[in-house]
């Protein structure tokens, strides 16, 4: 049994706790649970599963909240998940050797976001640094936070970490860890995600205040607006972020610039976000922006532009939203083609589609 510790914050996740914490309970970990205040059967629920259950009084900070949850483990290696992430994969080989090569790294799973709209369910993937031995590591941010290294400049972040050199010592690398989860947090109702994304935008709001611009917390914000859909605020905290010395090899930086042009397409600018051509090169690294720059040309009437980069999509491995190098790419390949009146080229498109509904509906009318 690996010596780990699952540490996770709940509060009124009846809903999803137990789904949770059946999921991890083949490997025998060390579960943890920090409940903010739960008035639901969260609690009863988790006591199937663990008696390592402490109250934590809700502050409206998460990483207060998770780093309180670390520092109660028993191990010193934490995964740490939310109520509702299911862990789908985890290679307990592959992770022992993991811990034995990367001891001062992060390791990154993969996190499937599953999104329910309008009847249709579909995913993207990101990877997330929540793999980590806390001598190293703690929490920061009061909402969307992010595992950081413990070092020299932060010696208050060691109150969860035993007596260690850990304060010394500026970890920065990572790693893929073979961990894989499925977050069914945007499965909730409307009201429901909306309150959630007014309650982030006040505590970025906070934070931004407290902290000083920084383009991570503008991306969250840009999120948590177009969310919302108040796309007018989004646009202008994309604005503020890209605007700033960011890292284009940066996965969130590569979402916000995504992001900031679909905005642009929801506000009807299709002509500015032309504009996103100036940063082709550094962001033409996987099939999400490429397929974003070929609805662009699509929205300006630059057909043929637009079948060429719906082309290339589809032949790029990297990906983060599903079907923008499958059938995503091909159904507006088909959508061009029928709306300059070439039929059987649509059809052709359409049925590269597989089982997309769309595209169906799409075959079933023009046979």
């Amino acid at each position: 049994m690996l010596p780990i510790s699952v540490c996770i914050i709940a509060r009124n996740e009846e809903k999803h706790i137990e789904e949770c914490l059946k999921r991890l309970q083949p490997y025998g970990f060390e579960i943890v649970l920090a409940d903010t205040g739960s008035t639901d059967r969260t609690v009863a629920l988790a006591q199937k599963y663990t008696d390592r259950i402490f109250h934590f009084d809700w502050c409206n900070d998460f990483s207060a909240a998770k780093n309180f949850a670390m520092q109660k483990a028993s191990h010193d290696w934490i995964l740490s998940l939310d109520c509702d992430e299911y862990l789908e994969v985890l290679d307990t080989v592959a992770l022992q050797k993991c811990m034995e090569q990367y001891a001062h790294c992060a390791g990154r799973i993969l996190i499937r976001n599953r999104f329910t709209e309008n009847g249709r369910t579909s995913y993207d993937r990101v990877r997330v640094s929540r793999f980590v031995n806390r001598l190293y590591y703690r929490f920061t941010g009061a909402v969307h936070e992010q595992l950081t290294p413990i070092t020299g400049d932060n010696p208050s972040a060691a109150s969860a970490v035993p007596d260690t050199e850990a304060d010394l010592m500026p970890v920065k690398q990572v790693y893929c860890a073979p961990i894989e989860v499925l977050h069914v947090g945007y499965d909730g109702s409307g009201e429901e995600m909306r309150m959630k994304s007014k309650r982030n935008i006040a505590l970025l709001e906070k934070e931004l205040e407290a902290h000083g611009a920084d383009p991570y917390l503008y991306y969250q914000l840009g999120q948590s607006y177009r969310k919302l859909q108040d796309y007018e605020n989004a646009c202008r905290c994309y604005d503020l972020g890209l605007a700033m010395d960011v890292d284009p090899a940066m996965d969130y930086v590569q979402t916000m610039v995504e992001s900031y042009g679909y905005t642009l397409l929801d506000l009807k600018r299709p002509q500015d976000a032309l504009n996103l051509l100036g940063v082709y090169d550094d962001f033409a690294v996987r099939a999400d922006f490429v397929f974003l720059i070929g609805l662009i040309y699509m929205n300006n009437g630059l057909f043929e532009e637009a079948i060429r980069e719906l082309h290339k999509a589809s032949t790029m491995e990297e990906f983060a939203v599903e079907g923008v190098n499958s059938y995503k790419a091909s159904y507006n390949i088909g959508v061009i083609h029928e709306c300059t009146g070439n039929i059987a080229k649509a059809k052709e498109a359409y049925r590269k589609c597989g089982d997309y509904e769309p595209a169906r509906a799409r075959l079933r009318l023009l046979s």
